[in-house]
């Protein structure tokens, strides 16, 4: 690739992947035109302006979004992140990976994604809930565990989900835990919610070991983000499944054993320190560099646009499992499958957490909790039937798993439009 093939790569915003990605899908599937411009284009957008009164007594104005994508196939459902660098855009494409995601587990929901641009770091827990109330308050209207359901993202949690379902309850006039997902256990969350994004992961990788004829005792693993799913994966891969962690990385940096790192040693640490830099025994790594470690398995699991054309010929993993949204540009998909990289793509490699927030739904609709072990085994059961019929559909079209995939959830999504007779 060319110095400016790259720079144009750059240019190029999360959303407008997407759509390009659309784009690709329905060439190969040879989409009827007005279905494929229906789906490049969100169904809704929601912006809200957000008063809060802060701690010192000022008074601040957030912007808040909301996108709705797509519901031909059920209520939409998506997160809600609160980042300092949230754009619409980015908003819209989480939302549309979130409608492929939902079809390709076979969930009766549509995708939607929501944020806040805010930097919750520097915000009192009574800044948060005043500003998560709020922006119920502003998009009520559009919510409801038969319209809209969200669910916790980048810095949201179970905690600012139990404030946003408090506060549509009283509009609404009655307890309603099935609007919000990802809630405390004491309100109506799930058990095994806390890790389903990770344990989801864990069990597409297990499926692609199976098919490559990969030994995954003893494989090399590096994690690039050691948040909640980066570490729930680290731990999962190396006690179920006999892995070996080798690197770990979190915004500061990153750590490097060949030998081996303790997953939950490295966790406690970073629990006690902020960041895993410094832990003892390993050197250190950047972001950039763990990327590129000679591992059989690399996991990004922090932002987006991590895998792009100026390195994806430098990434020596066999396996890259996407548990973070948008990590690997198309340019780099294209070079990676060209290398023979198998790529599990993020809307089938991070779908744990959206089924067992739809778990969380039903069992909040019905009034009946599920024990752990059955949460465990439904997810087991939903994500291998996933991988199976994606991988199918990789052998029939002879595309990459990431196209396979949209193929495969643009299929749905379609035929339901249709049968609804939306088109």
């Amino acid at each position: 690739m060319t110095q400016t093939e790259v720079v144009l790569e750059e240019k190029v915003n999360l959303f407008q992947q997407v759509q390009r990605q659309i784009d690709q899908a329905a060439s190969i599937m040879q989409l009827e035109p007005g279905i494929h411009s229906i789906l490049r284009e969100p169904m809704r957008e929601i912006r809200v302006s957000l008063p809060l009164k802060t701690d010192d007594g000022r008074l601040r104005l957030f912007e808040g979004f909301r996108v709705q994508y797509n519901d031909a196939r059920g209520p939409t459902k998506g997160g809600i992140r609160f980042h300092p660098d949230e754009t619409i855009d980015t908003v819209r494409a989480l939302a549309a990976w979130m409608t492929w995601k939902c079809a390709i587990m076979d969930l009766p929901y549509g995708g939607a994604k929501g944020g806040i641009i805010c930097n919750p770091k520097e915000m009192s827990s009574r800044e948060l809930e005043a500003l998560s109330r709020t922006y119920i308050d502003k998009i009520y209207d559009f919510l409801g565990p038969e319209k809209d359901i969200p669910a916790p993202d980048v810095y949201t949690t179970p905690q600012i989900m139990a404030w946003m379902m408090d506060e549509y309850s009283k509009l609404r006039g009655c307890y309603c835990p099935g609007v919000i997902t990802g809630k405390p256990i004491s309100l109506g969350g799930s058990l095994g919610r806390d890790d389903a994004t990770a344990r989801g992961g864990v069990y597409v990788v297990r499926e692609a070991a199976r098919w490559l004829k990969m030994e995954l005792s003893g494989a090399r693993v590096a994690v690039q983000g050691y948040g909640n799913a980066g570490s729930f994966a680290a731990v999962l891969l190396g006690k179920e499944l006999g892995a070996k962690i080798v690197a770990v990385s979190d915004s500061r940096g990153g750590i490097y054993n060949p030998q081996g790192l303790d997953p939950t040693a490295v966790l406690q640490y970073k629990k006690k320190t902020g960041s895993v830099v410094d832990f003892g025994g390993a050197e250190f790594v950047s972001n950039k560099e763990i990327l590129e470690l000679d591992v059989d398995i690399l996991i990004p699991a922090a932002l987006e646009d991590q895998i792009t054309g100026e390195n994806a010929d430098r990434i020596k993993a066999r396996v890259v499992a996407e548990l973070a949204n948008g990590p690997t540009t198309p340019e780099a998909d294209k070079l990676l499958h060209e290398k023979g990289v198998f790529v599990i793509p993020d809307f089938l490699c991070n779908a744990g957490g959206v089924t067992v927030s739809y778990f969380e739904w039903v069992q909040n609709i019905s009034g009946y909790s599920w024990p752990g072990e059955t949460v465990k085994q439904r997810l087991d059961a939903r994500m291998t039937t996933a991988f199976e019929q994606v991988l199918s559909l990789f052998k029939e079209y002879e595309v990459d798993l990431r196209m396979a995939a949209y193929i495969l959830a643009i299929k749905r999504v379609s035929e339901v439009m249709q049968l609804r007779g939306w088109i």
